[in-house]
């Protein structure tokens, strides 16, 4: 049988298509335009992501036995904002998770509310991003679409519902609205009423892996699969992330290193911090995670190269890094403010202890270093919990660096696992359409048998004493840096 997992980007949807064994068969990718329509918003129009996504399976499945496609399922784009009048029809483009304008909103929920209020009932504070701060913008800046609302949903769950005729999301996507009572995996009455909306606008909330429907039958007429082929919830993209490389169980972990930074720690337990430092959600198998988000990660590099030095070299400006754990040059990786572990949308990146013999490596040894410090932040938190970890999966296209897996490595004192496939929420999302329908009993089975690990990275004693000392310093920039941010 064949599986289908869909990963709506904020660029592009990405279908891939997978085999009962995990076997990857094909992946087609569909873009979509992205509208800036003031400084700093940032939609999407809902229906070019369906339309690009019914093209991008007819691609995906033309050349296979369409009668063996079993499943769809999701990874998405998290905390965007789509809402749906009386009929369904869409009411205003969807604010996405990267928009800006809610910094009155947010401000409101944080301060007014108060962090402490939001903390119990949904297990999070409010940050810019997450949909709670946009349904109260809506309802401040755009009244009469606020009255028209009948149904409040999430991009993905769009797409599900174009599908089915089910208005439906997921725990771990849900978790990102600010209006989910994480701990008991339902929709929080307080935040409703907060927000001035009602528990029936909002989609009924599945398990990831759990069928809402099957396509309706003009859908599979069109695509030309079967009636009965089965539509799962899915997940919030870093969740079926955490699916596609076997981030399941308790107390796993996976460090992205894209345009962003996670890490992302599954476990068995409900868990907060008492700071609200890491995002605490729903996770895709059924328990929990925490996450800590920071805002520029790879990105850190790219910028260092592109745009400061003028190299695409990177590998050849990486050759030059011979002494690890002896750089006196630091660099705070904080280029857009940022969210894990210090919210502070104000903080901007910095450099600190160049002298005349600081060479060129020494500064792009500083970016690598400082985003691994960075992470260790959030890691720190976690253990404050008591949450112990060894290892970690490693995905983004920063992982492709040795250099900078070696790092992270030793800042973070974890052996750091390769895998040997790293497709992310799309294979999340296959994986999930496969339990769904019976092919695996457990998102836990299936990660087991499909994520292959193909090399790991050791820390080694010498370099984590070094790095402990240098992360001493580290953590000393931020709160000295604060008052001038």
């Amino acid at each position: 049988m064949f599986y289908i997992g869909v990963d709506l980007g904020t660029s592009a949807v990405k279908l891939l298509l997978m085999d009962s064994d995990g076997k990857i068969v094909n992946i087609v990718s569909k873009e979509y335009p992205l509208y800036f329509p003031h400084p700093g918003w940032s939609e999407q129009k809902p229906e070019d992501w369906y339309e690009q996504t019914m093209i991008g399976i007819k691609e995906l499945i033309r050349d296979v036995d369409k009668s063996q496609v079993a499943g769809i399922s999701f990874g998405g784009q998290m905390h965007g904002l789509v809402i749906l009048d009386e009929k369904d029809q869409v009411i205003r483009p969807a604010i996405l998770w990267n928009d800006g304008r809610t910094t009155e909103e947010t401000e409101y929920l944080n301060t007014v509310i108060g962090k402490e209020k939001l903390s119990e009932y949904t297990a999070n504070i409010a940050f810019a991003g997450f949909t709670a701060p946009k349904i109260l913008w809506v309802k401040n800046k755009e009244p009469e679409n606020f009255a028209r609302i009948a149904k409040i949903m999430l991009p993905k769950d769009y797409i599900a519902y174009k599908l089915t005729g089910v208005h439906c999301t997921d725990v771990s996507d849900a978790s990102g609205m600010l209006l989910f009572d994480v701990k008991n995996r339902k929709w929080s009455q307080e935040m409703c009423d907060i927000c001035g909306i009602s528990v029936d606008q909002l989609a009924k909330c599945y398990e990831s892996y759990e069928t809402v429907g099957a396509v309706l039958p003009q859908v599979a007429e069109e695509l030309g699969i079967g009636a009965s082929v089965k539509v799962a919830a899915g997940a919030g993209d870093n969740a079926a992330a955490a699916v596609g490389t076997g981030t399941v169980g308790d107390n796993m972990c996976n460090i992205s290193l894209g345009t962003s930074g996670t890490i992302f720690i599954s476990s068995k337990n409900f868990g907060v911090d008492k700071y609200n430092a890491l995002h605490s959600f729903a996770h895709a198998d059924g328990s929990y995670h925490l996450m800590g988000c920071m805002l520029s990660a790879a990105s850190c590099n790219k910028w260092w190269m592109d745009d400061i030095i003028g190299t695409k070299d990177y590998a050849g400006e990486q050759q030059a890094i011979e002494k690890l754990g002896e750089n006196h040059v630091y660099f705070l990786p904080y280029l857009m403010g940022e969210r894990s572990p210090h919210n502070n949308p104000n903080a901007r990146a910095v450099f600190l202890g160049m002298s005349m013999d600081t060479a060129r490596s020494d500064m792009t040894q500083a970016v690598l270093e400082g985003v691994a410090f960075a992470l260790r932040d959030s890691l720190e938190v976690a253990k404050s919990l008591g949450i112990e970890l060894t290892r970690t999966k490693i995905c983004g296209g920063g992982a492709k660096s040795p250099l900078w897996k070696k790092i992270i490595a030793n800042v973070l004192n974890l052996k750091v696992d390769v895998l040997e496939s790293e497709e992310g929420p799309a294979m999340g999302g296959a994986m999930l359409a496969a339990v769904a329908c019976g092919e695996y009993g457990s998102v836990e089975e299936i990660a087991a048998k499909v994520v292959k690990v193909v090399e790991t990275v050791e820390p080694e004693d010498d370099l984590v004493a070094k790095y402990e000392e240098r992360y001493a310093q580290f953590k000393e920039i931020y709160p000295a840096c604060k008052p001038l941010f």
